[in-house]
């Protein structure tokens, strides 16, 4: 796993799972901070991508459950899973015609095939085993299956510097003042240490997705990337 720290964009299981608990209270609003408010754009997106009136739906590392909830306004129906007991308390609160499970992404408690779409905001770069993780899903999928994976990534060309500015220094100072701060500094580390989008692709089709495609929003920050279940 390599040396394990905020800094380093790599933690323990258990430590991910603390930190998210700790950051529940300032989830949503980081996020609205962080993206100017598209991320709810994005998850609909996702959403839409993957999702058919009637589907069941499996949202993975779900959090406080937006893009559960995306999934839901599509005509899913919905089970949102983390790890974060409190991360799901949020979740909760916000909707009860979504099932909500306490479960751990590498070892989903359904049966293979159980599921038509699934769905990952911004969560797969925390799991402590990457291919493990798009093998577990690739299980509860049935063949043809839909998947779709929304992921912040790192941008070339114009924008490379403001993302720096932004990402590696506004973030991690802001993150100072808010319960869970040091989350804010493994934030950045774990996406500089995050596969690109091409690779990214590559583990999704050796995991048995195929027609693995994705695309890009704000000038390459962020990745949405789909597959069908082979």
């Amino acid at each position: 796993m390599g040396r394990v720290s905020v800094e380093t964009g790599r933690l323990a299981p258990d430590a991910v799972q603390s930190m998210f608990d700790r950051i529940s209270p300032v989830y949503d609003a980081m996020n609205r901070t962080m993206t100017l408010g598209l991320d709810r754009r994005w998850r609909r997106l996702a959403a839409e991508a993957a999702v058919h009136k009637g589907d069941r739906v499996l949202d993975a590392c779900c959090g406080t459950g937006d893009l559960a909830l995306a999934a839901l306004r599509r005509g899913g129906k919905v089970t949102g899973v983390d790890f974060s007991a409190r991360m799901l308390d949020r979740a909760r609160a916000k909707s009860s015609q979504v099932e909500w499970l306490q479960a751990d992404a590498l070892a989903l408690p359904f049966a293979d095939g159980a599921f038509d779409a699934a769905t990952v905001g911004f969560g797969v770069r925390n799991l402590d085993d990457l291919d493990r993780g798009f093998v577990e899903l690739r299980r509860v999928l049935r063949v043809g299956g839909r998947l779709a994976i929304l992921e912040i990534t790192r941008p070339s060309g114009l924008l490379a510097p403001f993302y720096r500015l932004w990402f590696d220094r506004f973030v991690p100072r802001l993150g100072r003042v808010l319960p869970g701060g040091d989350a804010y500094t493994y934030l950045p580390a774990s996406v500089r240490r995050f596969p690109g989008p091409e690779g990214l692709a590559e583990q999704l089709r050796a995991a048995g997705f195929s027609d693995v495609r994705w695309r890009t929003f704000a000038g390459g920050i962020v990745a949405l990337h789909t597959g069908v279940a082979a």
